[in-house]
């Protein structure tokens, strides 16, 4: 039973940390936290001046927030397992559906 809980937290935390760091939907907030309201980049121009770079890094690696993502997640569920395997499910059935669509679609 343990390992269903760690794949469920596993993909539930890769889609919140696909959320912080590639959708879309959060285009406006990440540009506003690295310091650059309205800025996209489109290709390999050099960023306005105020970037905050490192912190673009650090949103974008999986290793590094991913990492921290990981460690919330896991709190959460010993303070409030029944409540994070509620939110968990959506999160790890849309990262698995969002994976196979990437793979077979």
């Amino acid at each position: 039973m343990m390992t269903g809980k760690l794949l469920l937290l596993t993909l539930a935390s890769y889609r919140l940390w696909k959320l912080v760091s590639e959708d879309t939907i959060l285009d406006r907030p990440r540009a506003w936290l690295l310091g650059v309201p309205g800025w996209k980049p489109t290709g390999h121009e050099t960023p306005p001046d105020g970037y905050r770079e490192q912190l673009a890094i650090f949103l974008t690696c999986p290793w590094c927030a991913g990492f921290w993502i990981c460690v919330l997640v896991w709190l959460n569920w010993l303070l409030w397992p029944h409540a994070t395997v509620w939110i968990a499910v959506p999160l790890a059935m849309s990262a698995a559906l969002g994976l196979i669509a990437t793979r077979f679609g």
